[in-house]
């Protein structure tokens, strides 16, 4: 922990068509080298496409995806008298949903395919409808969490 205690959250500068901070900070993760247009043009394309296939609209499906692929536990390393345990913990609210994106992109990212726009589409719905990779992710961290209850009492 920082001395001068928890860093203050700054605004964002809100996406130009859903005024979504969300969406804002999605784009920020999916950006490479500084290029915002580029992703934003992955990410609106993205959504039409999964908004063409499900008939929902493209912001219900982005927020349904991130909702379903973020985790509520995950495991953290404590050291104890020399050995060092993975206790499960809560995920705050933040971290959740960063974790959401990342794997989100992440999962779009090996995909194959051939557009990164196609691809980040195919992530969300799977993510939306609850199967992909991202959820097999998110499943993955939920049962070491589990496997590792035993330790829960070293959570301070």
């Amino acid at each position: 922990m920082p001395r001068k205690g928890f860093k203050k959250n700054t605004s964002l500068k809100l996406d130009p068509k859903f005024r979504n901070e969300s969406v804002s900070r999605f784009v920020n993760r999916l950006m490479v080298q500084g290029k915002r247009s580029t992703a934003l043009g992955i990410l609106y394309r993205a959504m039409e496409i999964a908004e063409s296939r499900l008939k929902k609209p493209g912001l219900e499906v982005f927020e349904q995806a991130v909702r379903n692929a973020s985790p509520m536990l995950e495991v953290r390393p404590r050291r104890v008298g020399g050995a060092t345990y993975q206790v499960p913990m809560e995920i705050r609210g933040e971290r959740r949903n960063a974790l959401a994106m990342r794997w989100l992109i992440q999962a779009a990212r090996n995909r194959p395919g051939k557009s990164m726009a196609e691809r980040l589409a195919g992530e969300l719905m799977d993510a939306a409808q609850n199967t992909g990779n991202t959820i097999k992710k998110k499943e993955e961290t939920h049962k070491m969490a589990e496997a590792n209850k035993a330790f829960s009492h070293f959570r301070w």
